[in-house]
């Protein structure tokens, strides 16, 4: 019989990855052209939340602290996702102005890894983004004080009515003054593809001056 309380054998845990190989010939012109690419593959494969990625922050202090965030934007500038601006990850892209982001496509043996600088993205793009939002997730941006200690679950179901009887004659609720979009300009962007016995195959785009150069990265 099996027990089923026994630990896992976490040195023994290991995939062969040979699903596919990354090539410099195979590579879109432009690093936001091959991530686009990337990421409709992953949607089209079925993927859960394929846009997810883990984006890396550190404080003033140096302290790191990552958390997974929704890609909502992929154009020639950079890559942008939204959030509180008071938020905790927020507040540490506001001291440093540097972030790193990895989107992990595991079912694809693939992840891509983008790190640069941020801004703020323009109040006309996040309008556009908060107009395609559910009236919900508008509620929930309003209500929630993110990052913030709450004393219980019921303070947050207590504070989303406060907000819908606050808006319940609003047709259009408005973007809170806290809530926006960053970008991250990247700087380089890597492309990694899992390969066999370890050998990666890992390709970067990098800025150097104004003229982006492709590298290929040892395992």
């Amino acid at each position: 019989m099996t027990d089923t309380n026994a630990a896992i054998d976490l040195p023994a845990m290991r995939v062969s990855y040979e699903q596919g190989e990354l090539l410099e010939a195979e590579l879109a012109a432009t690093w936001h052209e091959q991530l686009q690419a990337w990421l409709d593959e992953a949607n089209g494969a079925g993927l859960p939340e394929a846009n997810a990625m883990v984006l890396a922050t550190a404080d003033a202090d140096g302290t790191p602290s990552s958390r997974t965030v929704l890609c909502k934007g992929i154009d020639a500038r950079g890559v942008v996702f939204y959030t509180n601006f008071a938020s905790a990850k927020s507040r540490a892209l506001q001291d440093t102005r540097l972030a790193s982001v990895t989107f992990p496509w595991f079912a694809m043996q693939r992840q891509a890894h983008v790190r640069g600088t941020v801004e703020k993205v323009s109040s006309e793009e996040t309008e556009t983004y908060w107009r395609s939002r559910p009236r919900g997730s508008q509620l929930g941006a309003w209500a929630s004080p993110q990052s913030r200690v709450v004393a219980d679950r019921e303070a947050l179901d207590l504070a989303l009515a406060k907000v819908e009887r606050q808006f319940a004659d609003t047709e259009k609720i408005p973007v809170p003054p806290h809530w926006g979009g960053w970008r991250i300009r990247p700087r380089a962007v890597e492309f990694w593809q899992g390969r066999k016995d370890r050998l990666h195959d890992r390709l970067r785009y990098r800025l150097d001056d104004d003229t982006w150069q492709i590298e290929r990265l040892g395992a």
